[in-house]
């Protein structure tokens, strides 16, 4: 397929562990090339300390989230409608909506993370068996609290 513009009413989207993810451009092709998706964390949603090797770039759409910028620390940076939020690989990080209203963020990533979700999306009692096959890492719901999520775990 040639170059094209991508009409987000039909795109693809699936719910993630209690998130929104539209798939901007389809996770198809290698690994490492780039996969654009509109992610959505509704009011009071979390996304656990985890980390893996695809970075991630967020562009902020709409409403706030903190996200975490450092882990041992535990310090959050709130994000809001134009900031732009970069995780390297690797990188240990974690979100959270305390606000009254949805977070809607671009996130470019690789389809390799795009395919990731979509597993995830259709099998999310295997999120554990899932993320271990990627390589991915995630942190124990005492980590998590130590450091500020709520309902982790």
């Amino acid at each position: 397929m040639g170059a094209h513009l991508v009409d987000p009413r039909t795109a693809e989207t699936v719910e993630v562990l209690g998130l929104s993810v539209q798939y901007l451009t389809a996770p198809d092709g290698h690994d490492e090339g780039p996969c654009v998706m509109r992610g959505t964390i509704p009011a009071g949603g979390v996304v656990p300390l985890h980390s893996h090797a695809d970075p991630e770039t967020f562009l902020m759409v709409s409403g706030s989230v903190e996200g975490l910028v450092d882990a041992d620390l535990g310090r959050w940076l709130r994000i809001g409608p134009g900031d732009v939020f970069h995780v390297p690989g690797d990188a240990r990080h974690a979100w959270r909506n305390l606000g009254r209203d949805p977070a809607v963020m671009i996130v470019v990533s690789t389809n390799r993370m795009g395919r990731f979700l979509r597993e995830l999306a259709s099998a999310p009692e295997e999120f554990l068996e899932t993320s271990e096959r990627y390589g991915y890492w995630n942190a124990t719901p005492e980590e998590n609290a130590e450091i500020g999520v709520p309902h982790a775990g």
